[in-house]
């Protein structure tokens, strides 16, 4: 969970930004404005930007005179040998493999079998997420390891020999995959932030060893180690250098902390002592007293550390997270204002100057319609009513999140007017008068508010005015979801389900499957399933209801020598999705691609990569919403479709809509769809009616853990039919049926103008 979202289980309420029309100062983020000189101090430690910064402290690694030359580039020429054979070049799937770009940091958390589920678990729920890679590294593993967490048991709980253990292991596993390496304790609680950020300003080519400086037992020699209950950073350079002495270092150097038999063993060999301080970088800590209250703690020192120490329990982990995310919050407030201000100023230099500069600051300037098409319309909404309705009515009434969205932002702007005005006037609502919305993609949601409000002055008078506020509720930043490598040239295995009512438009489905795929040699196979009712079944010998279609397919098969349309016969009064892909699936290897299809799909190449791409295995299934044509006879009456219009249509999205209550298209992996099944057999069970009361995407919803992608597929477009809709299946399903027969009639003003002429023609 990224901190974003961490934070807004804390926010009293969302943020808004409020302006008045009358054009006073603005509000961003809950941030009240300030006019001031830029030059000014913030009067905040955390507002200083200099959190990682040494402050002139004068302590410098021995090292770091190599680090201050410039890396000057050496260009290597290339020369082939021509007394060698040639060698076939083999290039790496991602770029960053082949150029040697590794991961920054790479973090790991000494833990034991007591405190595995506890501190380690709280360590994994507050931080871990913020970085690449989180590993738990104990002696012996605990008999219940917990869920989502990296363990690694090195089978002996001696100290020493797991502070070995683990530097060896990740040498010998990841010392050529991250720049960085922090070890810490499972009773320390990390900024991962921070701490990210700090190292990303050090260089990673240096041998560092950094953390809080400890002096040895007895205290005699300048060398320091690095404590462990605050973590510590190792680079990469200097693991490998470190990597053939620790042998030496286990058999040699004897020591109950193991904190301090590492720092022995780097100063020992590698002549290096613990540094707190440097490239002007300071690793900042804290050392938590007893019994202390984090939401108490207010020293500079507490509120730039990049790790807290000593966590004695997994409650105070918490805590302390809770209050970092506070302080980042106040920070990036006050990050937000400066940023206000500089805008503001810089504004006088611009060539429209003051009036040039967009409400709220630092928001991105409304969208602006290139033509009357691109306009974004503005709803109406009162207190109790709305007048733009998801149906198309013109007016329902307002409940659900559209009315705790009204009450949320009435809220904010009472609120956000009382903060400005008081203490000379203080306001309460009476009511709203009028409420405009619209939804605008390059800013967020935008509301205009015309409120009646009673204002009181300090001696007590009051009086009702009227007040026009505006106010935004921005858009977050977006953030990209990592997804496992898929490609588009998976073979994807079409199965057609067809019934007997079903055979008369399998003609137009071929034609569409072999101009699309088989004249493009698309890497695509169909399967045909065949659903006979008993009564058909009986007499197939005599008379197949299929055979027609049968015969298409055989044209097909004669016409392209290499290809292979295969057919299946299933015998059932319920042709339930379940049922039928029960008996595909056995037929099938599990890493085959479906895509269930139906008689009316136009299968084409867009549809067939996009299916590619969005079923992603052990991943994610994806069911397309096709789009739906209009019934002719309710759109075009007793007029034929032009030329014009039908040019058009090939090259665009025909009169129709969406139909979102239809779940038959479907794209997934078999195996995806066997390890849902294998869950649902308990159920089945207790109630062997399920499997007719349920469909595939049903199945995935309820049965695997995977992401169900449900979105609008343009390149699926689907002729008008109307559907057989079987009661025999669950009312859900039923429903669903008739509502796609009745909502692809034709749109509320196709039907509206067909009732008025059948009204005319009635009333003459």
């Amino acid at each position: 969970m990224r901190l974003s979202s961490f934070l807004a289980l804390f926010r009293p309420a969302l943020p808004l930004i409020l302006g008045l029309s009358l054009g006073c100062s603005l509000s961003l983020l809950m941030v009240s404005w300030t006019q001031g000189d830029t030059e000014d101090s913030c009067g905040d430690e955390l507002g200083n930007g200099r959190r990682f910064l040494g402050g002139g402290e004068g302590h410098r690694d021995s090292r770091d005179g190599a680090g201050d030359a410039d890396f000057q580039p050496r260009i290597v020429p290339y020369h082939k040998d021509p007394n060698k054979p040639h060698k076939k070049v083999l290039r790496t799937r991602y770029i960053h493999t082949e150029l040697g770009i590794r991961e920054r940091l790479l973090v790991g958390v000494l833990t034991s079998r007591a405190t595995l589920n506890t501190l380690a678990v709280a360590v994994n729920r507050t931080v871990a997420h913020h970085f690449h890679r989180t590993f738990f590294f104990t002696g012996l593993r605990s008999p219940k390891v917990p869920h989502g967490m990296t363990v690694v048991a090195h089978g002996d709980d001696r100290p020493v020999w797991l502070m070995y253990e683990t530097v060896r292991h990740l040498h010998q596993h990841y010392g050529s995959e991250y720049d960085w390496f922090l070890l810490a304790q499972d009773d320390t609680y990390m900024q991962a932030d921070r701490l990210s950020e700090l190292v990303g300003h050090l260089s990673a080519g240096q041998d560092l060893y950094m953390g809080r400086a400890e002096e040895f037992i007895g205290g005699e020699e300048k060398a320091r180690y690095c404590h462990g209950g605050y973590g510590y950073l190792l680079s990469r350079s200097l693991l490998a250098r470190l990597q053939p002495h620790l042998d030496t270092c286990r058999n040699d150097i004897l020591s109950v902390r193991p904190d301090e038999w590492l720092g022995r063993c780097i100063i020992d060999y590698l002549g290096m002592s613990c540094v707190e301080v440097h490239q002007e970088m300071t690793y900042r800590y804290f050392e938590l007293g007893k019994n202390a209250d984090p939401e108490r703690e207010d020293s500079p020192e507490f509120k730039n550390a990049f790790t807290v120490h000593p966590v004695s329990d997994p409650n105070l982990m918490y805590r302390l997270h809770k209050r970092f995310s506070h302080i980042e919050l106040e920070w990036t407030y006050l990050q937000i204002q400066q940023l206000q201000m500089q805008i503001s100023n810089l504004s006088d230099l611009t060539p429209e100057g003051k009036a040039g500069v967009t409400w709220p600051i630092g928001i991105n300037p409304p969208f602006k319609p290139r033509t009357r098409f691109e306009v974004i319309n503005w709803e109406y909404f009162t207190e109790e009513h709305i007048y733009s309705c998801v149906d198309g009515s013109p007016k329902c009434e307002l409940r659900g999140v559209n009315r705790a969205d009204v009450n949320a932002i009435l809220e904010i702007a009472i609120e956000r007017l009382n903060d400005r005005y008081q203490p000379q006037l203080r306001f309460r609502k009476r009511r709203l008068l009028n409420g405009y919305r619209r939804f605008d993609p390059t800013r967020g949601m935008e509301y205009i508010l015309d409120l009646a409000l009673e204002a009181y002055t300090q001696k007590g008078h009051s009086q009702v005015i009227a007040k026009r506020v505006n106010l935004l509720r921005p858009l977050s930043s977006v953030e990209i979801i990592p997804m496992p490598y898929v490609t588009e040239a998976t073979r994807v295995q079409v199965i057609l389900p067809v019934t007997a009512q079903d055979q008369d438009y399998v003609g137009n489905f071929l034609d569409m499957y072999v101009m699309n795929t088989l004249d493009t040699h698309d890497n695509v196979l169909l399967t045909f399933l065949f659903i006979y009712d008993p009564f058909d079944a009986q007499r197939v010998s005599q008379t197949d209801v299929f055979a027609g279609v049968k015969a298409m397919i055989g044209e097909v098969e004669k016409r392209y020598g290499d290809v292979k349309i295969p057919w299946i016969s299933v015998k059932t009064e319920v042709p339930s999705q379940v049922k039928l892909m029960d008996i595909i699936s056995k037929k099938h290897p599990v890493d085959t691609l479906f895509f269930l299809a139906s008689v009316w799909t136009e299968v084409n190449a867009d549809f067939l990569n996009r299916c590619r791409m969005n079923a992603i295995s052990n991943w994610q299934v994806f069911f397309p919403i096709h789009f739906q044509e209009y019934n002719p006879a309710v759109l075009y009456r007793d007029q034929q479709p032009s030329a014009a219009s039908s040019s058009a249509a090939s090259e665009s999205l025909r009169d129709g809509h969406f139909d979102r209550h239809v779940f038959d298209e479907a794209c997934f992996y078999n195996a995806d769809y066997m390890t849902a099944r294998t869950k649902m057999a308990a159920d089945i069970l207790d109630n062997e009616e399920l499997l007719e009361s349920m469909d595939v995407y049903d199945i995935f919803v309820r049965y695997s853990g995977l992401h169900v992608f449900r979105a609008v597929e343009p390149a699926l477009i689907q002729k008008y039919v109307r559907r057989t809709c079987n009661p025999r299946f669950s009312e859900d399903i039923y429903h669903r049926c008739v509502l796609s027969n009745l909502e692809g009639l034709g749109s509320r003003s196709h039907l509206a103008m067909a009732l008025f002429e059948q009204e005319q023609a009635n009333s003459t």
